[in-house]
């Protein structure tokens, strides 16, 4: 994955990896990010994420930015737009450089605000209180402030169908981390009987829309016909939920992984295999589920689900003319549809 991220990068012409990082180095945030060192010694998530900022090469957190870039890249510029070719570096356009760094500071704004702990379940080993409740002021106030610098940029762009686009994409990650913060979404409780179809709808909410939309919004920047803005909708809504399912099997597939490995009732193949065994069954094997899942069909049917949202988002690329850049978008679906 590391690998396909970086020659992806080579293809846009810089390293996304540091995408936002004109932002989190300016004044505002610099004097946030002095604050935050109040919070060393306590196990607040805010600094986990503030750590990821500078380096997170398992997560990728600049992932989002790099594949509106490489659509971009991919789609061209259209008949509509070869007038104004000549603002295009590496093949993008300056608005689809600011777009993809406003799809990555929503991203990173929604990951501060999920740093924020409820004070009711904390312990006194995660540390002081007020430190806990300052951690949750600094969590709320940088999402905030990232969040407002996204939007000012949205509407420096000028154009109301991409506006319209960004902005129900913020509406629908709200809902979704309404969703995954309910208490019957919480990774250590029983899910609800609630199915492959609606886990779907509520990870297309959390983690495909931002993408999907961002994608499409390229395409209108670049006045691409609404065909080639769904097919690039298309990939980045079904890139991304292969790359959630990917990230749900890696407790049951990696061979590293032991009985103890943190994994989620809500993942794919919790659910699948819930949907396998049926409800009652299901709550008996409670105690022992991450065996049980391992030895049932939950696992195989997450990975084939996986690889047909992954052919999928293939699919929707071959609407793009060959080149590097669709070759790096495809190389990004193989690298989280492959399985050992």
């Amino acid at each position: 994955w590391s690998q396909v991220v970086s020659e992806a990068e080579k293809i846009v012409g810089y390293p996304t990896s540091f995408m936002s990082l004109r932002c989190l180095l300016s004044d505002e945030l610099s004097n946030i990010a002095m604050q935050v060192r109040k919070l060393v010694g306590t196990k607040h998530p805010l600094l986990d994420t503030a750590r990821g900022f500078v380096y997170d090469s398992r997560n990728n957190l600049q992932m989002r930015g790099l594949v509106v870039l490489l659509i971009s890249k991919a789609a061209g510029p259209s008949t509509a737009e070869l007038s104004f070719q000549h603002n295009m570096v590496s093949g993008i356009y300056s608005s689809q450089r600011s777009l993809a760094e406003i799809t990555e500071l929503i991203h990173t704004a929604f990951l501060v605000h999920r740093g924020i702990v409820n004070i009711g379940e904390l312990k006194s080993c995660d540390g002081p209180l007020k430190d806990m409740q300052f951690g949750n002021k600094m969590a709320v106030l940088s999402g905030d402030f990232l969040l407002a610098n996204a939007c000012t940029s949205l509407a420096q762009l000028q154009n109301t169908k991409v506006v319209e686009l960004i902005s129900s994409a913020i509406g629908d990650l709200v809902q979704g981390i309404y969703y995954e913060n309910s208490k019957s979404s919480e990774d250590n409780c029983l899910t609800d009987d609630i199915g492959i179809s609606r886990w779907k709808e509520q990870v297309f909410l959390s983690h495909s829309a931002l993408l999907a939309k961002s994608c499409q919004a390229a395409m209108e920047l670049a006045k691409h016909s609404a065909e080639v803005q769904d097919m690039a909708f298309q990939y980045g809504k079904h890139m991304s939920v292969s790359h959630k399912l990917h990230s749900d099997l890696q407790p049951f597939v990696k061979e590293s992984s032991s009985d103890t490995m943190a994994f989620s009732l809500n993942s794919a193949p919790a659910i699948l295999h819930q949907e396998f065994l049926g409800r009652e069954a299901w709550l008996k094997q409670i105690r022992e589920l991450q065996e049980a899942i391992k030895a049932g069909k939950g696992v195989t049917s997450a990975i084939d689900l996986c690889r047909c949202h992954g052919n999928r988002a293939l699919a929707a690329l071959e609407r793009f003319p060959p080149s590097e850049a669709r070759d790096a978008l495809a190389n990004i679906v193989y690298a989280v549809t492959r399985f050992p």
